[in-house]
């Protein structure tokens, strides 16, 4: 699958992004702003395990920039009375941050996920010392809709947490949805 916007183009991850995402994956400034499950150091074993995990998803993308790989994307759908609801994420190689590359990609991949997946909302958490990720939602219209005060452990530190989201505006609202 791929989705393009200008320079960017979001498409399904091959066996020959391991190399390359190792070597960007590989930083401890990405690091601290993901899960805990996103390792640091992150290894050549991690990323083949990743790209065989996600490469056949159609929600989990490679990001191009100018036809070189650059990062990761996505939107993990929820589930039970969530099921209309997903959590975007997303990393870049820290040699492209600052040119706009993560704005783009973002909208690009909400907008696949209102018109295209139907979400009814698209939410995620931002780490309180990460003011450019937060940057990025609100150029794409997400709303802060609240902090979740020492939500977050990371690196024996309680952090808190901003809680972002954008709602589909063709979702109907209060009205039965039939799936």
């Amino acid at each position: 699958m791929l989705l393009s916007s200008g320079k960017i183009t979001l498409r399904s991850f091959n066996d020959n992004d391991a190399q390359r995402l190792t070597e960007l994956a590989n930083n401890e400034k990405i690091a601290i702003n993901l899960r805990d499950g996103f390792p640091f150091p992150y290894t050549l074993n991690d990323a083949i395990g990743f790209i065989s995990k996600f490469k056949a998803s159609d929600t989990f993308f490679a990001i191009e920039w100018e036809g070189v790989y650059v990062g990761n994307i996505s939107l993990l759908p929820l589930d039970d009375v969530h099921r209309k609801t997903a959590e975007i994420g997303y990393f870049l190689g820290e040699p492209y941050w600052g040119k706009g590359i993560m704005t783009t990609a973002v909208k690009c991949i909400t907008d696949f996920g209102f018109q295209v997946k139907q979400f009814a909302r698209i939410h995620t958490g931002v780490y309180e010392y990460n003011p450019a990720s937060m940057r990025v939602l609100e150029k794409c219209g997400f709303t802060c809709e609240g902090i979740f005060r020492n939500n977050v452990l990371k690196n024996n530190r309680l952090w808190n947490e901003h809680r972002y989201a954008l709602l589909n505006p063709t979702a109907l609202q209060g009205n039965s949805v039939s799936l």
